[in-house]
């Protein structure tokens, strides 16, 4: 029997899990009820859990027949603050929030790994399984890493995964190196002077410099960037003046910076405040500029890259495991642990999903035939990793 046809009973109980928790979305931090499911679900396994880890985190631990070496599988918990517009049994009772991302999938898939593993203890060393909160945009893997996660649990590798629409269901992509982009923020005020909009002679027009500022940024990634590295700078607000007839006396720039290493992260930083001081100068305005540092880059380590695209193959087929498929420039926090411990992140296919449409879109849904892949999966990197015990 193969991996996947072993947990495939799962289906109908892991699908009940997945949407009652799609019914019943959190977000960051808030995660409460999900996690008080995650711990209860563990401990009726009789395996070993940790609550209130990093804030709302779980940790549960399931021990092998012997050996010392640990690994540790991660799933996010947390919901997003959009209005679900599906209109099924199982879609969001929470007004504002829901699981347009998928957390609810990884959540169910790594719950089923959890009973699969418990059932067998069939491997050498030790599996924590990682259930984090606040993933999107709040850092709810900072968060566990300072709670003590890599001291208490001491691991020597950590592993991620995530759904992707667009993706044939069940089919994995991986691969060495640069996965998800950095996510930083840059926040500028460009201040002048007010004026009458029909005498821009008796003010200095801080508009004009912030329409500067969105052309000459483009610059930084066409012009100073080496061609081969990879970035993004777009300019997302743009707040100035609230009358037909007047020269505001300041203009608001926000956006939002994307990289895969921080040597770009870094040059395109100092190039935004070059910028934006330079433009400032000639235009004889003031400027105020931020730049906040968010997610940092989520690389994989080339060894355990390769390990978790031997076991995918060993659950979904040579040929529907991809390890060419570009890096996507969104974001991850599972980025702060591969900062820590070496480890990879790998893309399971959700299908086309609801009328074609991607992640956080409002009328996203996790595809619950993909359960299955994804603990088979799990299941078979612990195997590749801890090997089974005799």
């Amino acid at each position: 029997m193969s991996l996947i046809e072993s947990v495939r009973p799962l289906q109908n109980k892991l699908t009940a899990i997945r949407r009652d928790l799609h019914a019943h979305p959190e977000l960051a931090f808030e995660e409460h009820r999900t996690a008080e499911l995650v711990a209860r679900h563990l401990e009726a396994l009789g395996i070993e859990t940790h609550r209130g880890v990093g804030g709302t985190g779980v940790v549960g631990v399931v021990r092998g027949r012997r050996g010392l070496r640990a690994i540790g599988l991660r799933a996010d918990m947390d919901a997003l603050p959009i209005t679900e517009r599906n209109e099924f049994a199982h879609k969001s009772t929470v007004q504002g929030c829901m699981h347009a991302c998928g957390h609810d999938g990884h959540t169910t898939m790594l719950l089923g790994a959890a009973e699969a593993l418990a059932a067998r203890r069939d491997f050498d060393g030790t599996v924590y399984l990682i259930f984090q909160p606040a993933e999107e945009g709040e850092g709810g893997a900072p968060a566990m890493i300072a709670d003590g996660l890599f001291e208490r649990f001491p691991m020597e590798a950590v592993f991620g995964m995530h759904n992707w629409p667009g993706m044939e269901a069940g089919t994995f992509a991986v691969h060495a190196g640069p996965v998800m982009a950095s996510a930083d923020r840059f926040d500028i005020r460009f201040t002048g002077v007010g004026a009458h909009a029909a005498m821009p002679h008796l003010g200095v027009d801080p508009v004009v410099a912030g329409a500067a500022f969105v052309q000459a940024a483009q610059t930084l990634v066409s012009r100073v960037l080496d061609p081969i590295d990879a970035g993004v700078v777009s300019v997302t607000q743009f707040h100035a003046g609230e009358a037909y007839n007047v020269i505001p006396d300041r203009a608001e720039l926000c956006g939002t910076v994307r990289t895969f290493s921080a040597e770009v992260r870094e040059r395109l930083e100092r190039g935004l405040r070059q910028v934006a001081e330079g433009i400032a100068q000639s235009h004889g305005v003031e400027v105020l500029f931020e730049f906040r540092r968010g997610y940092p880059p989520t690389v994989n380590t080339a060894a355990e890259a390769a390990l978790c695209a031997e076991a995918a193959r060993t659950v979904a087929g040579a040929d529907r495991v991809f390890t060419d498929r570009r890096p996507s420039m969104g974001a991850e926090d599972f980025a702060y642990f591969l900062e820590e411990k070496p480890g990879a992140y790998v893309w399971i296919g959700n299908g086309p999903g609801e009328g074609g449409c991607m992640l956080h879109n409002p009328r996203y849904d996790f595809n619950d035939e993909v359960l299955p892949a994804g603990v088979a999966y799990w299941c078979a990197l612990v195997r590749r990793l801890l090997g089974e015990a005799a």
